[in-house]
């Protein structure tokens, strides 16, 4: 049985708390906790085959999330077909201290700097994603899967042209849709923008800015008057009819027919766009592109998210234009960025969830080092022989602070060691119960109650089987550390000596401490947390109103003057 005492025994150095307890400090780390290895690790160097996320699409969204992820030490694996939708554009503008930078240059760059991180790039096209948040699965147009415990699809979209002989040829081009893209390259050269509606009129405007030289093509027979006034001012030319055909010189484009047969001078010809969100990868998981409306118009399908990317499937986010079809290439890498960041902090919540799953796996599991912490009666009493006093004798620092408002009653003490819980209790009015397997502390208790005045009643029995009808209004344990297969039935026999309307206080070493120095064996089984400890007593019976289930610090001092935070996990509850 593990002692209940508020020290650990000595291990060669010691740790004092403020008021003079021994304990030694032994330098442990929490399993999983480490740094580790390489980038994305579990804290052991090894690897299950399962990356932390996989990125679809290898645009400037997907590469600067996979940057971020990558930084953060993920393992991180970007999926692209390499079929960007800038591909046709010459030049990308607008991106601070990269403006004019060819698009698949930039994409380059943006390989070169997750690859120096540790991320990973592979040739291919995601083509569905299914399972959830810790456990999905990626399949790839090659018939491979893949397993990853969140995505980021940064897919893009394509752009659907007018049905337009000769129009998809020179797409990026001459044939425009965006003048912050191509507008200062046209300068002041005569452009036709084609378009319908409020839409047609907000283009011509727009891009009347970059040109003075505006023909506004349209197929509507009737021009509200505000519409005309606007573009009359800023003098821009409507024409009515179609788009039926360009006419191209020397590989240049320099007019275009309408289906009216006028010919109208042009140096570029802007047309709106359909920008079809690319989904089909998503469709396993319920997630399907919506139409996305301007001005009754629908002139893009986009993946539904919130504005951090997050989607309806938790771990599943969305950057660029499959997500924002109005994005550029700046905008979508800061969305890249944006969602990475988000995606990690789900990761690391998703991680802690995990370390606890294991944690409870081991604190239920056999116990692999348990050391002097698993001394019986007779060790016990070998080692109270061996010094005038172990502890203190004064009493833990938890036990004053959780009853001090109740009303003295009747009290049992598991695990009394010395008797300075017991004692103190006692003195301050409670009629109290001592119990433990080492009659040497027990002696001590007795004398110490002696000293002070006080009647305790002093029982040898070891806690982990010792059980009798009688219930008390206060029942306490501080640091009795039991196996795995011993701490639930404890657990079970402390509740029901609490009578009615009593208060149940179990004290333990917390597993916090493991990544501190200060003498813990790393045994996992032997460290179960406040959270573990309620549940097990809340599934006794709904009897209990659980008032304190916490980590609760204090500082101690080491044998070399150094303070230092340690932590007590404590329950407290009330039998209603």
């Amino acid at each position: 049985m593990e002692r209940h005492d508020e020290h650990e025994p000595h291990h060669g150095h010691d740790l004092q708390h403020q008021h003079g307890d021994d304990a030694p400090p032994h330098p442990t780390a929490w399993p999983g906790s480490g740094t580790s290895s390489s980038p994305g690790g579990d804290g052991d160097g090894t690897w299950d085959g399962t990356w932390d996320v996989v990125v679809a699409g290898g645009g400037a969204a997907g590469l600067a999330a996979a940057l971020v992820l990558s930084r953060a030490r993920r393992r991180v694996l970007v999926v692209d077909d390499a079929r960007p939708r800038n591909a046709v554009a010459a030049h990308a503008h607008g991106y601070l201290t990269r403006d004019g930078i060819p698009p698949r240059s930039l994409l380059a760059h943006g390989r070169d700097e997750v690859a120096g991180y540790g991320g990973e790039l592979r040739t291919g096209r995601v083509v569905a994603v299914s399972g959830h948040l810790g456990a999905f699965e990626v399949e790839l147009d090659d018939g491979s899967h893949l397993t990853t415990r969140t995505v980021v699809s940064a897919t893009g979209g394509r752009d659907v042209l007018p049905d337009v002989p000769g129009l998809a040829r020179r797409w990026g081009r001459d044939v425009l849709h965006c003048p912050y893209c191509h507008g200062w390259e046209v300068g002041d050269g005569p452009v036709v923008v084609v378009g319908d509606g409020p839409l047609g009129v907000y283009a011509a405007l727009l891009w009347r800015q970059w040109t003075p030289r505006v023909t506004l093509l349209r197929g509507d027979p009737l021009l509200p008057a505000d519409e005309a006034a606007r573009l009359s001012a800023r003098g821009v030319r409507v024409a009515l009819g179609g788009l039926a055909e360009l006419v191209v010189q020397d590989d240049a484009l320099t007019a275009v027919r309408t289906d009216a047969g006028e010919t109208i001078p042009a140096d570029a010809v802007v047309v709106r766009t359909t920008l079809e969100a690319n989904d089909a990868h998503l469709r396993p998981l319920g997630l399907v592109a919506e139409p996305v409306e301007r001005a009754g118009v629908v002139v893009a399908t986009a993946v539904p998210a919130d504005e951090a990317g997050a989607t309806a499937v938790p771990g599943v986010r969305v950057a660029g234009n499959s997500f924002d079809p109005m994005a550029t290439v700046l905008t979508s890498a800061a969305q890249g960025a944006s969602v990475a960041a988000q995606l990690n902090a789900e990761l690391v919540e998703l991680d802690a969830r995990e370390a606890v799953a294991r944690w409870r796996e081991q604190t239920a599991g056999d116990v692999r080092d348990r050391s002097t912490w698993s001394l019986d009666a007779a060790g016990w009493e070998d080692r109270y022989g061996s010094a005038p006093a172990v502890w203190s004798g004064q009493p833990n620092a938890a036990l004053v602070a959780h009853t001090g408002h109740l009303t003295p009653g009747t009290a049992l003490d598991l695990g009394a060691g010395e008797g300075r819980d017991a004692v103190w209790l006692a003195e301050q009015g409670w009629r109290v119960t001592a119990v433990d397997f080492a009659a040497t502390g027990l002696a001590r208790g007795a004398r110490a109650a002696a000293d002070a005045g006080v009647e305790v009643r002093w029982v040898q029995a070891d806690v982990a089987t010792w059980d009798d009808d009688a219930q008390f209004d206060l029942v306490t344990s501080h640091f009795i550390h039991l196996a795995p297969q011993a701490r639930a039935g404890f657990v079970a026999r402390a509740a029901r000596h609490v009578a009615p309307g009593g208060t149940l206080l179990i004290v333990q070493h917390d597993a916090l401490d493991l990544a501190a120095p200060v003498g813990r064996p790393h045994d996992p089984g032997m460290f179960p947390g406040a959270d573990e400890v309620r549940d097990e007593l809340v599934t006794l019976d709904g009897a209990w109103v659980v008032e304190v289930a916490a980590s609760v610090p204090r500082l101690a001092r080491t044998g070399q003057g150094e303070t230092v935070t340690v932590h007590d996990a404590v329950l407290r509850a009330r039998r209603a």
